[in-house]
């Protein structure tokens, strides 16, 4: 929690506060706040909801995140999550996309509220993308064709739930991954995603999972286009996967 003493000092002498009035806004001793600051002691639960509620930052950002490392005018929030987005910029203050390599993707559910990852990604720039922030995640498997293996999926944060529109795709960080995949529906705690792909079954996602949600705004081919491939596409799969159900069941009739 020593961490959660640094957020505190700091917090507070961006608000020109005293320890005493933010002491008394929490009805405690200013000692027994100072020992908090200091990290000679942790604040039980109820009074750190209580920091949070007075700094208005959310408990996670207090105890997980350097915010020094902010600006706090600037600080990018999803808001039904409350996590931190860092952004990266050129010299002229001007949004780059970063770019999560393939290898490293998983390392991104550790690094993508950590500034220092955020500064070591490789980054691109597209002319015809602009207010908003971007980046671009690496697809794979064959849930969501045409995109398949080697493709990029350039996407928008998207700041709010609310935000969501059904039938759109997404790029949905969650604590057990990245995936690309289409919204079907949400409801108040979890929302509903599919493949395009319809081999494979929608499933859900509980909203106190999700970390980070991006809309697709473009692609990037790195392979070449396969004729051959595309002859056999997803559509065509499926109707002669129905055709042999058909015929199996003629043979057991």
């Amino acid at each position: 929690m020593l961490l959660l003493a640094e957020n505190l000092r700091f917090l507070r002498n961006e608000l020109n506060a005293s320890q005493q009035s933010v002491a008394d806004a929490l009805l405690i001793t200013r000692g027994r706040y100072s020992k908090y600051e200091d990290g000679a002691s942790d604040p039980p639960i109820d009074i750190l909801l209580k920091i949070s509620r007075y700094y208005k930052v959310s408990v996670d950002l207090l105890i997980s995140i350097d915010l020094r490392k902010y600006k706090l005018e600037e600080l990018l929030k999803l808001s039904d999550n409350r996590i931190l987005l860092p952004i990266k910029t050129d010299s002229k203050g001007e949004n780059k996309i970063e770019v999560v390599p393939f290898k490293a993707s998983m390392g991104y559910l550790v690094g993508y509220s950590d500034p220092d990852y955020i500064e070591n990604l490789q980054t691109i720039s597209l002319p015809f993308l602009n207010h908003g922030k971007y980046r671009a995640f690496p697809v794979e498997g064959d849930s969501m064709p045409p995109y398949k293996d080697g493709n990029f999926i350039i996407g928008q944060y998207i700041e709010s739930l609310s935000d969501l529109k059904v039938g759109k795709t997404y790029i949905f960080i969650t604590r057990e991954g990245i995936t690309y995949k289409r919204l079907e529906d949400q409801s108040s705690s979890k929302i509903q995603v599919s493949a395009d792909n319809k081999f494979y079954q929608s499933y859900e996602i509980a909203k106190e999972n999700l970390l980070e949600i991006w809309e697709f705004r473009c692609s990037i081919a790195t392979d070449e286009f396969d004729r051959n491939s595309s002859e056999l596409d997803n559509e065509t799969i499926i109707r002669m996967f129905n055709e042999i159900k058909s015929d199996l069941s003629k043979l057991t009739s």
